[in-house]
């Protein structure tokens, strides 16, 4: 059998199907190229692996992933041991800002110690970032922290950051506490996923106030909520990042008396060497940034 059909046969039993197989295969494939493979695979054994809608392994598909699941589990733990212990790769997840404006100089950092350094970045945010940590997709996750995390998860509290409105440059609205006082609030909710943490934070506070305003406007980025809240899309729900400034084009209205929310880093079981490095600059960062506020 062809080793590399067989990785990708892997892929596609561990992650449920093809194109969730090519969105975690840790290499660029195009999903023609993996069907295309996976037929080759099944021709030459002349079995079907699994069905396509909806997915599921067959009895033939079963025994052999059964047979290389555990090598291809373990090339991971195989690649430390043959390097001394020592990772030279590390996947982490974490929001665009993070990624963007955190995270290079972290790595330039650390690459002085690892000069080989591989590192895999994915954009995300809490709930998916929680998941691909949950299944081994990813070996470090920064993002918000719940209240309970989920089993055999680490965390470590890194900053803490107060909730915002953004409203358009010349809006008329110059305090929050002014919305609170309106039977009804006009003015459209530019937000995050409502299952985000920071929507369902300031959902939790509103209902203690009493009052109903729900996005009507749900955006994947913070990035979004600034660039539709400062072109007059209605109002924005944002974090306040120590030392960043919004653009010109928008206003903050702070919520002195909301909770904050608490940015952390997230990892599965003893961290390893590197990840622990990461662990050490980002609290670094952290301090630097606390510094600010």
């Amino acid at each position: 059998m062809n080793v590399h059909h067989l990785e990708l046969f892997y892929y596609v039993a561990k992650h449920g199907g093809i194109s969730e197989a090519v969105r975690n295969i840790p290499y660029g494939i195009q999903q023609p190229a993996v069907s295309g493979q996976i037929i080759q695979l099944e021709e030459f054994l002349g079995v079907t692996l699994f069905q396509r809608r909806p997915f599921t392994l067959t009895p033939a598909g079963q025994e052999l992933f059964q047979f290389i699941e555990p090598f291809f589990c373990n090339i991971g733990a195989m690649t430390t041991k043959l390097q001394g212990g020592t990772a030279h790769q590390i996947r982490i997840g974490a929001s665009e800002i993070v990624l963007r404006d955190h995270l290079p100089e972290l790595v330039k950092n650390i690459r002085k110690k690892f000069p080989k350094l591989k590192i895999s970045l994915r954009e995300s945010h809490q709930p998916q970032l929680e998941s691909w940590l949950e299944s081994g997709e990813i070996d470090l996750a920064v993002t918000l922290l719940n209240s309970k995390s989920p089993p055999g998860i680490h965390t470590a509290p890194l900053i803490s950051l107060s909730l915002g409105l953004l409203v358009a440059k010349d809006s008329p609205i110059k305090s929050a506490k002014e919305l609170w006082k309106r039977d009804k609030i006009g003015e459209p909710l530019i937000a995050l996923p409502e299952n985000e943490l920071v929507c369902k934070t300031f959902q939790e506070h509103l209902r203690r106030l009493k009052v109903d305003w729900f996005p009507s406007v749900e955006v994947s980025s913070l990035n979004l909520v600034e660039a539709y809240a400062a072109n007059g899309y209605g109002v924005g729900l944002s974090v306040q990042i120590p030392g960043v400034k919004f653009s010109p084009g928008v206003r903050v209205l702070p919520l002195p008396d909301f909770p904050q929310v608490t940015v952390g880093a997230l990892w599965r079981g003893k961290a390893a060497p590197l990840t622990q490095l990461f662990l050490d600059e980002l609290q670094r960062r952290a301090g630097v940034l606390a510094g600010k506020a």
